[in-house]
């Protein structure tokens, strides 16, 4: 018997459980979940995007797009890129699950570094069964956000897909709470662990210099110099 549909939040959306799922490859999945971190509003996600988010060559991307497109998990748009089915989007918000899932297990009960879990979990997520991933999951407390922030997807597949603003687009005086940052560059974790930058820490924007000059910032009362580019990558909520 389905389940009855949980009600949702207008940022919280609910992923129907993929039958394709049997096919897809390690590759395969990485593909989707590509494409869901690339896909934002009317925009899908371009070729060139795809490529350069799993590091390969852009020839090597239209032909899996056409094999996920035939398993109905991808809609492939001419001169557009793809997006994600609505199964598409449950495998990839699976996968996206047992990732956040293993680095918050690996940093919570095996004492890794936040800066160390992401390339673990990559390897780590295309063989957990959801078995593996649920115990995991209870046995750190069931989660919603994994070390970095990132809000992690519910067993039933619902996330929080709030959009928000990053430091760069503070206004000056602006304080805001730290809320999530980008796990794919330990180097980047370690640098914003020296400026004592975690989630859920205040920061406010003293001053910005111009033509996308650094920022100085007060961080948890602590006076810090960042690059534009680097706030860019640093994700906020403003508070009243």
């Amino acid at each position: 018997m389905p389940r009855p549909k949980k009600k949702t939040s207008a940022h919280v959306i609910p992923m129907p459980r993929p039958e394709a799922d049997a096919q897809l490859t390690g590759q395969a999945e990485d593909y989707l979940k590509a494409i869901y971190e690339l896909e934002r509003g009317d925009r899908a996600a371009g070729t060139n995007d795809i490529a350069a988010r799993l590091g390969i060559a852009a020839a090597s991307v239209s032909g899996m797009v056409q094999r996920l497109a035939r398993l109905g998990l991808v809609q492939a748009e001419r001169y557009r890129g793809a997006r994600l089915s609505p199964a598409g989007r449950s495998a990839a918000l699976r996968l996206i699950r047992r990732h956040r899932i293993i680095e918050s297990y690996l940093v919570q009960r095996l004492g890794y570094g936040w800066d160390d879990v992401h390339e673990e979990a990559e390897r780590m997520e295309h063989a957990a069964s959801d078995e593996l991933i649920a115990r995991m999951a209870e046995a750190i407390g069931n989660p919603t956000e994994d070390p970095h922030g990132a809000p992690i997807p519910s067993p039933t597949g619902e996330v929080d897909e709030t959009t928000l603003g990053s430091i760069a687009d503070l206004p000056e005086g602006q304080t805001a709470r730290v809320v999530r940052m980008s796990d794919r560059d330990p180097e980047f974790l370690r640098y914003l662990d020296g400026m004592g930058i975690r989630p859920g820490v205040r920061v406010q924007l003293l001053t910005r210099e111009p033509f996308e000059g650094p920022l100085t910032l007060l961080v948890d009362g602590s006076t810090r110099t960042m690059g534009t580019s680097t706030a860019t990558r640093v994700f906020i909520r403003v508070e009243p």
